[in-house]
């Protein structure tokens, strides 16, 4: 699949949508064949405790990857030697897009973000709100201007999904193509 390791970085914060995050997660995993993915995740507090609420413990205590707390400054991918490949935000709240829009690297999610900028790698926000207002869409300007994508949870139907999990592969197939992974899937 891939020839070099491609470092990617998942982050959860607390906006509603961690499902997306566990079928990320667990795509990643299925497309890592030959173990050319590295996988390494944040969860912010928020994050965790919406995470556990909507989807049960379970599901953060049976991540088999490294988790680092949002306050871990200590973290390889904090430092623009180290850059992930990729970080992707999902599902991505508006504080988050708000802080990383604004250069705030207060935690460890928004230093990954910057970091990730900075060194010209991929950063996708998988944002999750409605309505947006004129704060959020001037957020995702400057985001998208800096060099980041604006990837909101919007499922397409084009291939009439019959199940949920259809409705919620739709969005992460697009955030796999857009962090350059091989992944063979019907196209409408």
């Amino acid at each position: 699949m891939q020839t070099k390791t491609k470092n990617i970085v998942v982050a959860i914060t607390g906006a509603s949508g961690s499902i997306y995050a566990k079928y990320l997660i667990d795509y990643l995993d299925k497309l890592n064949t030959d173990n050319s993915i590295k996988i390494n995740i944040i969860f912010s507090k928020t994050g965790k405790e919406v995470a556990q609420h909507e989807l049960g413990d379970d599901f953060c205590k049976n991540i088999n990857h490294k988790i680092y707390e949002e306050n871990n400054f200590y973290a390889p991918f904090a430092s623009g030697s180290n850059a992930a490949d990729a970080l992707i935000v999902i599902p991505c709240s508006m504080g988050t897009l708000g802080r990383i829009a604004n250069g705030t690297s207060d935690n460890l999610i928004c230093r990954a973000a910057d970091v990730v900028l900075k060194e010209n790698k991929k950063l996708i926000l998988v944002t999750r709100e409605t309505p947006l207002n004129l704060i959020h869409i001037k957020n995702m300007e400057r985001v998208t201007l800096a060099g980041g994508v604006i990837l909101p949870a919007n499922p397409s139907f084009y291939l009439k999904p019959q199940t949920i999990d259809d409705i919620i592969y739709s969005v992460i197939y697009r955030v796999v193509d857009h962090i350059g992974l091989d992944q063979s899937i019907s196209r409408w």
